[in-house]
């Protein structure tokens, strides 16, 4: 699985052309590389923004959407999120919207660590986030949908694992099952629907930021909860999680299990190293409980 080939070249020229022609109010500031990400081309503007510019089409929409939304979530969430300072228009030779966001200079969790401290910050910002959805949040078709109508997915990373090191092993599939059949007991809430480390930065091992809000939408909120075994790797950490969620109903925490292991699983699946370090942490500690 590897990265997506870019639709479009971006550079640091054309964002220079971009800000002054619509945003001059930056056009004093440097422009400097900054990282090329899945679906993004990020640019520093200045010391303390951003410039992001989808780097192919197929994610132009959840730029769209994290435009519409993260600034309607930024006041209720206990933690910074990138919703954006300025809003860019298409513009020749850019065929796209972009934006002007917050630059968060801290480390991707699959690169640092929390202290134990940061288990109830995280309950806290998961907690602020998953309240009722509007009528017309979006929706997602691999993140806001019941857990087995994902069956298919699950089905293709299994056989892409047959045979091999890390195959799923019949524990691992009683947990799918049985995480696939329960039920959704409670209503759809906001989620960020992506909350894996490289989604989630640290600094100082102190919860920092969560970036990355394109598969955000109204959904099950046992997608988020993954973040119990992707996340801590400690199971003290684990079963002070589940304490601190003490409103989350257990039907909701299997089906967070069958979410972690389905995230586990995809990412082991993956060409990129560092992902299936993730997809491999996740599911050893699925296995050592809670």
């Amino acid at each position: 699985m590897a990265k997506p080939t870019a639709d479009i070249t971006t550079s640091i020229q054309l964002v220079l052309q971009l800000i002054r022609a619509q945003h001059p109010v930056y056009a004093e500031l440097p422009v400097s590389d900054g990282d090329s990400g899945w679906d993004n081309d990020i640019y520093r503007l200045g010391g303390a923004l951003a410039v992001r510019l989808p780097r192919r089409e197929a994610a132009v929409a959840l730029l769209q959407k994290e435009q519409r939304w993260l600034p309607q979530l930024q006041p209720r969430l206990p933690l910074p999120i990138p919703a954006p300072a300025a809003i860019g228009e298409p513009q020749e030779p850019y065929p796209w919207p972009w934006s002007i966001t917050p630059w968060f200079a801290g480390q991707t969790l699959d690169h640092s660590r929390i202290g134990s401290d940061q288990v109830e910050v995280l309950a806290g910002f998961l907690a602020a986030l998953h309240t009722p959805a509007p009528s017309d949040a979006p929706q997602n078709p691999w993140r806001t949908v019941p857990l087995a109508q994902l069956q298919p997915s699950f089905d293709r990373c299994r056989q892409a694992l047959a045979g091999g090191e890390h195959e799923v092993d019949a524990a691992s599939l009683r947990l799918w099952e049985e995480a696939a059949r329960t039920p959704l007991d409670v209503k759809p809430t906001w989620i960020h629907g992506d909350l894996h480390p490289r989604n989630v930065l640290v600094k100082a091992e102190r919860l920092f930021a969560v970036i990355d809000w394109g598969d955000m939408g109204a959904g099950d909120r046992a997608v988020d909860l993954a973040v119990c075994w992707m996340l801590l790797p400690q199971a003290q950490q684990r079963e002070e999680l589940m304490r601190r969620c003490a409103g989350v109903s257990l039907p909701t925490w299997c089906r967070a299990r069958g979410w972690a292991l389905l995230f586990g699983l995809h990412v082991l699946s993956a060409a990129d190293p560092q992902h299936r370090q993730t997809g491999l942490l996740t599911i050893q500690r699925l296995r050592e409980g809670p």
